[in-house]
């Protein structure tokens, strides 16, 4: 069994070698490395990281052959050129059963090098979570440019007992049939991975000594890795993952009832010669949490949904509908939905409406006050329990209008989105002399249950206050 961890090089590498020029190239798909006048050392050492694997002394000792001593600087510059390209893997055997590999993830996977000490405990970082990927257990993390593959059961006890802070021997006696050398060679990888963090005599938990990532929470911090490049190797963008799969959603969301309100559309020619300045209004623009006695309009509210968010011209292309609205959406996709929700209004009934953005009018959803309560009030909280808002408006993603197109971005994208309308909704209700405040929380599942909404498929992203001025 191998002292050490086992390094190899991934599989989609290859070696050619020209006998007669005494070079040796290594490829991957985007990347070469061609090593010339190659002695028969650093032969041994390529052809073990392409099949087998090999650990660190085994390779130092292939390349000592032809380097003498200069054979473990040598090493560790041909091992760092490979971790910066992403080509090579970390694995631990017990015997001669694979337990677990490190993937790497994206170039510039530097192993840290970190040493497992006896005395020492170690605990399961909180950003490391297990997960199905392939038919194989895999545990990953946020902190991490590496995965790691498990094989055996006993990674997953390892990873377990982990819960707790524990010393590698404490391993071994609480984990039947595991030898000392896999322990702490599983221990190697995971502290190397970011995956665990060590325990200071104090009970002081490295990883939390960290201030900045003291104050990460799970969720944001993955969302955050996972939405953005350099620490995954998911493909990202407009890659129409499912086209020819499966048919992209309609631009335009079919009415949800029969009883319409057609709204009110103001001049725009008129109100480009009336309207205070781009300046004065950006200027003046802030969130406004009470409201006039006189609650807003009806036409208040049509001009105000007009401007904002109308659907200027849908045009038809090979890969489905797009769409021109007054506010930016990614793809012209215009994935988000609105939902007024009329607490006070002028000239209309309480209730939960739907606007439908082309044809600028309302349908109805729910006129029942006692169900609508409960967002009123979780809105109301939201605003820190000033004036109850006249009308909210939720903002829902059709989600599927984006992930069609758009992998590993496409809920980052929503979310920048709803940012944007927000914006938008505020220059507006500014420049009308109305009160806008953007929320900061709503209750999905409530909205779902209340729209009868699939809650995979279209629920609420974000939420706005709108009403009169004082």
């Amino acid at each position: 069994m191998s002292q050490h961890l086992v390094l190899s090089l991934c599989k989609n590498i290859t070696l050619v070698e020209e006998v007669n020029t005494q070079t040796a190239t290594l490829f991957s798909p985007n990347y070469k490395i061609t090593f010339h006048s190659i002695k028969p050392g650093m032969k041994k050492v390529l052809y073990s990281l392409i099949k087998e694997g090999a650990d660190i002394k085994q390779l130092h000792d292939f390349l000592e052959i032809d380097e003498g001593i200069l054979a473990e600087l040598k090493l560790n510059v041909y091992l760092q050129k490979f971790s910066q390209l992403g080509w090579l893997y970390y694995s631990v055997f017990a015997e001669n059963n694979l337990i677990a590999i490190a993937v790497p993830l994206c170039k510039n996977t530097q192993f840290a090098n970190t040493q497992i000490f006896t005395e020492s405990r170690y605990l399961l970082s909180r950003f490391a979570y297990l997960h199905l990927v392939d038919e194989k257990i895999v545990l990953e993390s946020p902190l991490s440019k590496m995965q790691i593959r498990l094989f055996s059961w006993q990674g997953i006890a390892i990873i377990n007992q982990l819960a707790t802070p524990c010393t590698y021997l404490d391993l071994v006696s609480q984990i039947p049939n595991l030898s000392i050398n896999t322990a702490k060679h599983f221990l190697d990888l995971l502290i190397n991975t970011q995956m665990i963090s060590e325990v200071s005599i104090a009970s002081n938990i490295v990883e939390q000594e960290d201030l900045s990532l003291e104050q990460w929470e799970f969720h944001d911090l993955l969302f955050h890795t996972c939405s953005r490049m350099g620490r995954h190797s998911k493909r990202v963008g407009g890659t129409y993952r499912f086209l020819d799969k499966i048919d992209p959603l309609p631009a335009i969301k079919p009415k949800m009832s029969d009883n319409i309100i057609k709204l009110f559309k103001p001049d725009l020619e008129n109100l480009k010669n009336t309207d205070d300045s781009f300046t004065k209004v950006l200027e003046e623009r802030r969130s406004i949490r009470k409201y006039g006695e006189n609650p807003i309009t009806v036409q208040q509210l049509g001009e105000f949904l007009y401007r904002s968010a109308r659907v200027k011209e849908i045009i038809q292309t090979q890969r489905g509908e797009i769409m021109s609205c007054p506010y930016p959406s990614a793809g012209s996709l215009y994935e988000l939905e609105l939902y007024p929700v009329i607490n006070q209004c002028e000239d209309i009934s309480s209730g939960m409406y739907h606007y439908c953005p082309l044809n600028h009018q309302l349908s109805l959803i729910s006129e029942n006050m006692k169900t609508l309560d409960a967002l009123v009030k979780t809105a109301s909280q939201s605003l820190g329990e000033q004036d109850i808002p006249q009308v909210i408006i939720i903002m829902t993603a059709r989600f599927q209008r984006v992930s069609w197109k758009y992998e590993s971005i496409a809920y980052s994208l929503v979310l920048e989105h709803v940012g944007v309308l927000y914006q938008t909704m505020y220059l507006v209700a500014t420049a009308m002399k109305l009160a806008p405040c953007g929320i900061g929380r709503g209750n999905s599942d409530l909205f779902s249950k209340i729209a009868g909404c699939n809650y995979y498929s279209e629920t609420s992203v974000g939420e706005f206050a709108l009403g009169s001025r004082q």
